[in-house]
């Protein structure tokens, strides 16, 4: 087992409370979304690998709902952005403004600097808006006229889409997508779901009043960190590294594919199988963590040939075959 006298202080070297901390973060994001149990755990696991979460779905399955109740659930400074036709990159990274009281040029930060920020409906700006995040995301920093300014520290981007075909969207461009570590899709609700979902708006909740409803703090930074300190000490064998890059190399040979995972891909499976296999009370990672991780990780990773799209072939059926036919490790 781990060695819990150096874990981050805060927690008094306990990971069983930093793992509790996690699990009472889902609790309390459960108070307001009904159903959405994958991607809130998807969730939770960007915030202990420092990743970024991209969510899919139809309008109105509580995407945003989704975002806006981790952030009520964290105590972290939380920004929004309303992606737009016509917004520009300064919109989001700041720019330079004249004083005219010191005749000189200042920076005006941009909602990007910030913990948790909330880019909705990221695919309705071109992508020269969409591309400003590319430095954000990549090195936690922005460079406006030609000087670096460092972004706070955690840093996340949940970023919300409507799916491609619908109208008045700009596809992200591959560079941005692999930036973000999980492509969570937030499907339609089940009946009993959808039940417990209107069952809560006749008794009166109210998605914009997320206090109202009863969600409150239950993580902040020292929480996040000491999490983290205690996923870093999660033991990876050789031989779950090697099965993680052979599935990766399996994307590449993959005839339904152009465009195969890369190592950045590779890493960030392990980073991400890692994180559930601490998630679920264990310092060590299995297979089925890499299995039960593969598809948010990977699926916006690759691209279909056309005529497999065509054919009606989807990423993830693609990856779930690879997963079927690696060698599984002993």
């Amino acid at each position: 087992m781990m060695d819990p006298t150096t874990d981050n202080a805060g927690y008094g070297g306990d990971p069983g409370a930093a793992r509790s901390s996690l699990e009472a973060l889902r609790a309390e994001i459960a108070k307001a979304v009904v159903g959405q149990d994958p991607a809130v755990t998807g969730l939770v696991v960007a915030l202990l690998c420092r990743g970024h979460v991209l969510l899919e779905g139809v309008p109105g399955v509580a995407k945003t709902l989704l975002v806006r109740a981790l952030a009520s659930a964290l105590e972290l400074d939380t920004k929004r952005v309303q992606f737009t036709p016509d917004l520009m990159p300064s919109d989001v990274t700041g720019s330079l403004v004249y004083d005219t009281r010191t005749a000189q040029f200042s920076f005006q930060p941009g909602p990007v600097f910030t913990n948790l920020l909330l880019a909705d409906e990221i695919n309705r700006t071109p992508p020269k808006t969409q591309s400003s995040l590319l430095e954000a995301m990549e090195e936690r920093q922005v460079t406006v006229d030609g000087t670096p300014r460092p972004l706070p520290e955690p840093f996340l981007v949940a970023a919300t889409q409507n799916p491609v075909e619908y109208e008045g969207t700009y596809p992200l461009p591959e560079a941005q997508l692999d930036r973000f570590l999980l492509k969570l899709t937030i499907p339609l609700p089940s009946r009993q779901d959808e039940i417990n979902v209107l069952t809560r708006h006749a008794e009166g909740f109210n998605p914009r009043d997320l206090r109202a409803a009863g969600l409150s703090p239950v993580a902040n930074a020292a929480d996040l960190e000491a999490a983290r300190a205690s996923v870093a000490k999660t033991t990876v064998s050789p031989e779950i590294t090697a099965y993680v890059v052979d599935i990766c190399r399996a994307t590449r040979e993959s005839p339904s594919l152009t465009l195969g995972v890369s190592p950045r891909g590779a890493t960030a499976l392990l980073a991400t199988a890692r994180a559930w296999a601490w998630l679920t009370g264990r310092d060590y990672v299995i297979p089925d963590d890499v299995k039960a991780l593969a598809l948010p990780t990977l699926r916006h990773r690759v691209q279909l040939r056309p005529e497999a799209e065509m054919e009606g072939v989807t990423a993830d059926s693609v990856i779930n075959a690879i997963l079927t036919h690696v060698p599984v490790p002993r």
